[in-house]
């Protein structure tokens, strides 16, 4: 399924060509932070410093935290840019999206992509040569792994985007691993298939929400080419295997009984959100009655959980 990019934009919005001039320089410098999405790299950050404590075996050099968290939030940040200088055709259409930068035109598509591909540069120079050459392509790859496989390639031809898109963002995990050890382990390698297995029934309740967003532009978003029932059991079945894959760390000997205490009765509450989603799918309960966006929060609660487990678990063995 391929599907051609629209090329419109509300009426009544900022234009991009304005001067500058009758842009203000906070709501300027506000934009330029919103092309980074900080409130998802929020959550990439937090997959990242945790796997650093448990690649140490406690608590990891501050420093070296700190750079790998500037280099990462610098790299997603363009990675993120890039993403809205590409997709500002269809940000224009849709609701969710519709007061993103370029979609208002506080920022030009120009400096868009001139501040992603910046932001690119600097973070893989700085993951070199303050961190290590490892955690510096591990970045860089996972930026075009989102740019280029997943925002130009996968998002507009197939419903399978975001499950194969989403291994941009479970990079994360091997890079905080990398910039402690300059090496690779199977708990890195785990907690990667963990995320990538989260991913999906992370991010298609929230595509149920705003499927009309979706269908409106023509991306084959899952929920948008099935019904609810469909979308439903792929969920469950995602998530039964990312609880199980999160339970082989302990076997394997990198964790105890605190991590695996909580990833089974983390895991055990998103098994039954998830079935309960399925459930009320099945009884084609729809609008608000459907109650998607519970397990779509309770994703990131469950993901917050796993990892400070990951950090807190050295410690008490």
């Amino acid at each position: 399924m391929c599907v051609t990019a629209v090329e419109s934009r509300p009426a009544g919005v900022l234009g991009a060509s304005q001067s500058p001039v009758h842009r203000p320089f906070g709501a300027r410098v506000k934009a330029f932070v919103a092309l980074t999405k900080p409130r998802i790299i929020e959550l990439l950050l937090i997959t990242t410093v945790p796997v650093m404590f448990l690649a140490q075996q406690g608590v990891p050099d501050l420093k070296l935290v700190l750079l790998t968290c500037v280099g990462g939030y610098l790299s997603a940040g363009g990675a993120n840019a890039l993403n809205m200088y590409i997709d500002r055709d269809i940000d224009a259409l849709m609701d969710r999206t519709s007061q993103r930068p370029l979609v208002t035109g506080m920022v030009s598509p120009r400096e868009c992509l001139a501040f992603g591909i910046t932001l690119a540069v600097v973070s893989t120079l700085l993951f070199g040569l303050a961190v290590n050459w490892l955690s510096a392509w591990l970045s860089l790859g996972a930026l075009l792994f989102y740019v280029v496989v997943y925002t130009m390639i996968l998002k507009r031809r197939t419903s399978q985007n975001i499950v194969w898109g989403g291994i941009a963002g479970c990079l994360p995990v091997l890079i905080g691993w990398s910039s402690v050890t300059n090496s690779m382990s199977w708990a890195p390698i785990i907690l990667f298939l963990v995320m990538f297995f989260w991913t999906p029934p992370h991010y298609w309740p929230l595509s149920m929400k705003v499927r009309e967003d979706y269908a409106r532009v023509g991306v084959p978003m899952l929920p948008v080419v099935a019904s609810n029932k469909v979308v439903a059991k792929q969920i469950v079945i995602y998530s039964w295997v990312m609880v199980a894959v999160s339970l082989l760390l302990t076997p394997l000997g990198y964790t105890g009984w605190f991590y695996t205490a909580v990833a089974l009765l983390a895991g055990g509450f998103w098994l039954w959100e998830a079935h309960g989603l399925q459930n009320r799918a099945k009884a084609e309960v729809t609008g608000g009655k459907l109650k998607e966006m519970r397990l779509f929060h309770w994703s990131i609660t469950y993901v917050s959980i796993l990892f400070l487990a990951v950090a807190v678990d050295p410690f008490l063995r």
